[in-house]
């Protein structure tokens, strides 16, 4: 399978001096059109660091990062920040939802930034997001008043929101009992199953009931896969 997502010999130092201390140390690692990687490893493995530097949120110290054929250390930060509203859906732990937002509101607002679904047809969109995620019903209330798992959900319609070809999540399902961890899990597996790269940075261990593949660092230094 081709490439989507490609890292050779990739270093992330936080502190130029500290060069024994790489949070990413010389990492190749290829990931596939339409995987579904899990991402696992010790707190301080690198994990959250690799996920940013998919993300286009760092920047890699030395090596390169090509993600479809766009080197992202050769993109300047505005072009950047575009390249990532239109080619990555993040999803985080902690959701990120604006409180004073409905949640269709914060799905539409992720299409205001970018601009590539026409303004007529953004609320529509995230009505049909809505659905797909199960809450629906849930589109005219605020987050606060939604359970932990419904609140995720609508930070997966709204990764969602300009159907972007690749899916990361740093610990989606870390703030979640095992029960909605799990329905959000199958959930991150039937987007993948609709022909979607995911990536996800994860302690769970039931991943290994959805994921393709998982990668394992430690140190940054190494990517095993099973």
């Amino acid at each position: 399978m081709t490439p989507i997502i490609r890292l050779r010999d990739v270093v992330k130092t936080y502190d130029p001096a500290a060069t024994d201390l790489a949070a990413i140390d010389h990492l190749d690692l290829d990931i596939a059109d339409g995987e579904f990687v899990a991402v696992v490893g010790r707190s301080g493995s690198g994990k959250t660091t690799l996920l940013n530097l998919l993300a286009g949120i760092d920047r890699p110290t030395s090596g390169q990062i090509t993600v479809r054929d766009t080197d992202l250390g050769a993109l300047p930060e505005s072009a950047l920040s575009e390249w990532r509203g239109r080619t990555v859906g993040l999803v985080f732990q902690f959701f990120q939802l604006l409180p004073t937002l409905t949640v269709a509101e914060n799905v539409v607002l992720a299409m205001d930034f970018v601009g590539t679904v026409p303004k007529s047809r953004r609320r529509d969109r995230a009505w049909d997001l809505l659905s797909r995620v199960g809450i629906e019903d849930q589109a005219n209330k605020l987050p606060a008043t939604l359970s932990g798992g419904q609140q995720q959900r609508a930070a997966i319609a709204r990764a969602l929101a300009n159907d972007p070809p690749i899916l990361l999540g740093d610990e989606p399902t870390g703030n979640l009992d095992s029960t909605t961890g799990a329905a959000v899990l199958k959930l991150f597996a039937e987007l993948n199953a609709d022909g979607r790269t995911v990536v996800l940075v994860t302690h769970e261990q039931e991943v290994r009931d959805f994921a393709g593949r998982q990668v394992l660092l430690a140190d940054g230094r190494q990517a095993v896969t099973q």
